[in-house]
């Protein structure tokens, strides 16, 4: 009878005996690595557990918010964006963000992955409405620099860090394509006209320019030519104007020795007759300054213009 009454007693203290392990082990936390859970306590922040092994208050701790420490790729839809030129584009990306602190994520704003890609979405519309719609090709870099600084900045209270966004796609509607690719094409061939003609301007310079040096070549040759001769002619007359002064001294010189004059005198006497000969074959009239058959005559006429 004793034990009848003692069954419900059995079944309360197993059952009360599962609910504490029950709790205990509910209790016990493994938190794994890269990863964060906040502990509220009574409904108000208590501590941010981090990878490792943890124990919570039974019915005073709870997990609030878990949180991801890692970097996360989200991807931003497609968005209308309108050009600084009022072209319709549609951009698409990906924003890689982080939580750095998990208490301003969870207590900063209701959902900071939902309002980082609205703030990224909003911030890009702003973006590309300061560009032209060829610029928004040309500097993807720049607008993603600019989307980053100012979703980082803003994303700074909800304790998550932007490290990059890129954008995957810009879509244009087929009519702007068509009126870009007849923009491109008269773009493409004004480059080739003008590369052409400075070619040919190049061309035609370097012609003139070696006409010119083949001119100036040539009057340079001619120059130096003339300056040559005209120094070998010199170098001609200063030559025979020497040896003429050496043999006029020489014949001063021999003139004055023993016999000199008598030697002088013979020998102009024979270049004299030597020349008369030459003009009396030449079958011409002449008259004749002295005599020829006095040998004497022609002597002393001789010795005289040497005197």
């Amino acid at each position: 009878m004793n034990n009848i009454l003692l069954y419900p007693l059995y079944i309360l203290a197993g059952i009360f005996g599962l609910i504490v392990i029950f709790t205990f082990l509910k209790s016990v936390k493994i938190v794994p690595a890269r990863t964060a859970l906040v502990i509220e306590r009574l409904g108000k922040y208590s501590r941010t557990l981090n990878a490792g092994l943890h124990i919570l208050i039974p019915f005073l701790e709870k997990v609030k918010y878990k949180h991801n420490l890692k970097e996360v790729a989200k991807n931003v839809d497609p968005q209308d964006c309108y050009t600084q030129d009022n072209v319709k584009v549609q951009v698409d990306g990906v924003l890689y963000i982080q939580v750095v602190d998990p208490v301003k994520a969870s207590y900063g704003i209701e959902n900071y992955e939902f309002a980082t890609i609205q703030l990224a979405q909003t911030t890009m519309r702003s973006v590309i409405g300061k560009l032209e719609l060829d610029k928004t090709f040309e500097e993807r870099d720049q607008i993603n620099g600019s989307v980053v600084q100012s979703v980082d900045e803003a994303s700074d209270p909800w304790g998550v860090k932007v490290s990059r966004y890129e954008i995957q796609n810009i879509n244009v509607p087929h009519a702007t394509l068509e009126a870009m690719e007849v923009q491109m094409k008269a773009e493409r061939e004004r480059r080739a006209d003008i590369a052409r003609s400075l070619g040919e301007m190049e061309s035609r310079i370097n012609r003139s320019q070696a006409v010119m040096e083949e001119v100036i070549n040539i009057s340079e040759g001619e120059k130096e030519r003339m300056i040559n001769v005209a120094e070998g002619r010199a170098q001609e007359i200063r030559s025979i104007a020497k040896a003429t002064a050496t043999s006029i001294r020489k014949i001063a010189e021999a003139l004055e020795g023993v016999g000199g004059e008598e030697a002088a005198v013979l020998r102009i006497s024979e270049n004299y007759i030597e020349q008369l000969n030459g003009i009396a074959e030449s079958n011409s009239k002449i008259i004749l300054p002295v005599d020829l058959t006095n040998m004497s005559e022609v002597l002393a006429n001789v010795k005289e213009m040497i005197k």
